[in-house]
């Protein structure tokens, strides 16, 4: 039997990233049978706690740890040797991941090269640049749309190192042009990784993605979409441009990512911390003063789960967050970090802009941070640990009025709410 009607539901970022994606995906995956990645690539960082061992998923599903099947996607960028490595740290603590995944045949692979143009790029933008994790993303990104990019299932083709050698010789004419230095042996050694990596992809199941994601749907099976990055990162509607990333991080880059029709979206569960984080270069209108700023950062374990970079933290942006949750029709929030809020005296949210003396609730086309100022609401701090919560009615009154101010202002009923990093430290709320 055929279900025609059946939903791929969603899970994405609402902000700059580091939302806590991992820990939902992780906690929801088993209600699913497959979990699939749909952008982004090893500059990800999905944190997920098992008892006192923390593991960083950064290329794989966050469905890895539970889920039955994990795909990695048509728009995603596969690094074959940052994949390898990540794959073996999880098999290490959970036996049987391998067998549990699948990798779409339409995935770009991420080149030595790639990484070497990522950071000759960066560094040649001065004081300017955009704060890139240097693991080749962008330009991976860009020889995919320019149609040069070497796609996963071209690994099988005799022609595979003729394809590699001809992009390799591109990206090293444009490296020249640039006056980037290679360090000759260490571009031999990351060049013979690299092909031994690809030896161990050869060993994985490989798939077309449309059809077997749509497939999977007449067959009834539940299927979750995983997002990387967030919605203020899209290379299209990402509002600090060109401060973004690569992909399309909202809903509608699951249509694109895994090849599947627009009514075949389900429930979009839009992610979103308590208050605000971001790393890397671009406008941040809601930043602390840099006192608070440190508060947050050292209760919030606030350091880029791959990069190890310090995050910049801020109070909660109502106008962002509402310009997210429209970008991608979302149906539902998960608010994680509200813990991290139990140790504030004074909690502030921005609800509107004054932009050159004109109060705006919209996101500007310029986000030049110097002409954005937040208009803040203040709300006074419950000041009671919610670690251990498993029920909205264990929650300080402060922390259910923190709730439904959200709700109110944004439009969007709250359905799930971490209360700390452990992936039992949930609660799950029904309406």
């Amino acid at each position: 039997m055929l279900f025609k009607d059946n939903k791929i539901d969603v899970v994405l970022g609402l902000q700059w990233g580091d939302e806590g994606k991992g820990k939902i995906v992780d906690a929801i995956a088993p209600n699913y049978d497959l979990v699939a990645r749909f952008q982004g690539g090893s500059n990800a960082g999905h944190t997920v706690f098992v008892g006192e061992q923390k593991i960083i998923l950064r290329t794989l599903p966050s469905g890895i740890l539970a889920a039955p099947m994990n795909l990695i996607g048509a728009n995603v960028v596969l690094d074959p040797v940052a994949f390898r490595d990540e794959l073996e740290e999880v098999e290490a603590n959970v036996r049987g991941a391998k067998k549990r995944l699948c990798i779409a045949k339409e995935a770009n692979l991420v080149l030595p090269t790639h990484k070497l143009l990522d950071k000759a790029t960066e560094e040649s933008k001065g004081v300017g640049k955009i704060g890139t994790t240097l693991r080749g993303i962008g330009p991976t990104y860009m020889d995919k749309v320019g149609r040069l990019g070497i796609r996963a299932g071209h690994i099988f083709t005799p022609d595979f190192k003729e394809k590699y050698q001809s992009l390799t010789a591109h990206h090293q004419m444009l490296l020249a042009a640039m006056g980037f230095a290679t360090d000759a042996a260490l571009f031999k050694k990351n060049e013979e990784d690299f092909f031994s990596a690809i030896e161990y992809l050869k060993t994985f199941t490989f798939v077309e993605c449309s059809n077997f994601v749509n497939e999977q749907l007449d067959l009834g099976k539940k299927i979750l979409a995983e997002g990387a990055q967030a919605s203020m990162l899209d290379i299209d509607h990402g509002f600090t441009y060109p401060f973004v990333t690569s992909s399309n991080t909202i809903a509608a880059g699951v249509c694109t990512g895994l090849g599947v029709a627009p009514q075949k979206i389900g429930r979009v569960i839009g992610i979103m911390k308590a208050y605000a984080t971001r790393v890397g270069g671009g406008p941040f209108p809601t930043r602390c003063e840099p006192e608070m700023e440190e508060k947050l950062r050292a209760w919030g374990g606030e350091f880029g789960a791959v990069t190890g970079r310090p995050r910049g933290c801020g109070w909660l942006d109502i106008v962002a967050l509402k310009k997210a949750v429209m970008l991608s029709g979302v149906s539902e929030l998960a608010i994680t970090k509200l813990d991290i809020l139990s140790e504030c005296d004074l909690i502030k949210v921005a609800t509107t802009y004054t932009i050159d003396e004109k109060i705006v609730d919209r996101m500007p086309f310029e986000t030049d941070g110097d002409r954005i100022i937040p208009n803040y609401e203040e709300f006074t701090g419950w000041k009671k640990t919610i670690r251990g919560a498993h029920s909205e009615k264990e929650l300080p009154q402060g922390a259910k009025d923190y709730l439904a101010f959200i709700e109110n202002a944004v439009g969007v009923p709250v359905s799930i709410i971490s209360t700390g990093p452990e992936r039992t430290e949930l609660i799950f709320r029904t309406k």
